[in-house]
């Protein structure tokens, strides 16, 4: 069977996230979910080898729907009433007839339509890892209670503490005295270091959380620096779902616990606070000591500073 990947661009929902053009190229876990998908898929056994899958990078097949489109001998597809087509199968790899078989997505599946979806992924896919893989670099008095994923350069030094599964990427540095936890997965080029918690979160490249922060239930985008004492929400004191504004609507996330989406490039100043929930545009700055109770994104700066300048 064929694996075919769309690759169209990223939908306007999925803001602050603005550092891959495309949904099929976001990072998690080392790869780009176009190659996790088609890894999925090469690794069963086709019924009908002859057939094409065409999947939408927005879908998260669990593993009973993986199985069941890799057992399928006639066209067949699947239909979102959020997302439209998400995938089909057929001969020559265009859509089937309206009339072809109808495969209805279960709980366990995931479509990728917000941010925060992302996090979903990152849990199904770290919380799967089952044996170690260490390319890298362990020092003495580090613990971790779990699989760890070490790439190749990347060093944890001395009194760094790991409880779950962990990806860690290449040419990282991680510690000393930070505590990782959750199915959290770190990019290339990333620094987590002194008295720093990251928790159930996804971080790509070259992201910076030098000393004293905490990070949970988070997306952090290539190229963000956190200042000292950085501190990300992430619980409501009422225990519900947290909101989060996506353009006129207040839509609900579904989490119990999200922290804070942060675009690329942005830096925090010290001693920065973000209420559960929030979204950070890329390319922003906060000043020291602020408390981020609103998304922050350019008009919203402008509007509070009269200068976007002034927070870069």
């Amino acid at each position: 069977m064929k694996v075919r990947i769309l690759h169209g661009g990223q939908p306007a929902e999925m803001q602050p996230i603005s550092c891959c053009s495309a949904l099929a190229d976001l990072p998690l876990g080392g790869k780009s979910l176009k190659q996790h998908l088609e890894d999925f898929f090469q690794s069963q056994p086709a019924a009908s080898p002859q057939y094409t899958l065409t999947l939408h990078p927005a879908l998260w097949p669990s593993k009973t729907i993986q199985q069941q489109l890799a057992a399928a001998t006639q066209p067949c597809h699947i239909l979102s009433e959020q997302l439209g087509l998400l995938a089909w199968l057929s001969v020559d790899g265009l859509p089937p007839a309206q009339d072809s078989a109808i495969l209805l997505l279960d709980s366990e599946s995931i479509q990728i339509r917000y941010p925060w979806d992302l996090l979903h992924v990152c849990e199904n896919l770290i919380g799967a890892l089952h044996e170690d893989r260490i390319l890298g670099s362990i020092r003495e008095r580090v613990t971790y209670d779990g699989h760890l994923e070490l790439g190749e350069g990347s060093v944890i030094l001395p009194g760094v503490y790991i409880e779950g599964n962990v990806y860690i990427g290449k040419n990282c540095k991680i510690g000393p005295n930070c505590y990782i936890r959750g199915n959290t997965s770190i990019g290339d080029h990333c620094h987590i270091g002194q008295a720093v918690e990251i928790k159930n979160s996804l971080l790509m490249d070259k992201v910076s959380i030098g000393h004293l922060s905490y990070v949970g239930d988070s997306i952090i985008c290539p190229g963000s620096n956190f200042g000292a004492g950085t501190i990300i929400a992430n619980l409501r004191h009422d225990g519900k779902n947290h909101r989060s504004q996506v353009g006129d609507t207040l839509v609900d996330s579904g989490r119990r616990k999200l922290g804070a989406i942060i675009g690329a490039g942005v830096h925090t100043g010290i001693n920065t606070s973000i209420n559960a929930g929030r979204k950070i545009w890329p390319g922003l700055c906060t000043r020291p000591g602020e408390i981020v109770c609103h998304d922050l994104h350019p008009d919203t700066a402008q509007e509070k500073t009269g200068d976007t300048e002034a927070l870069k």
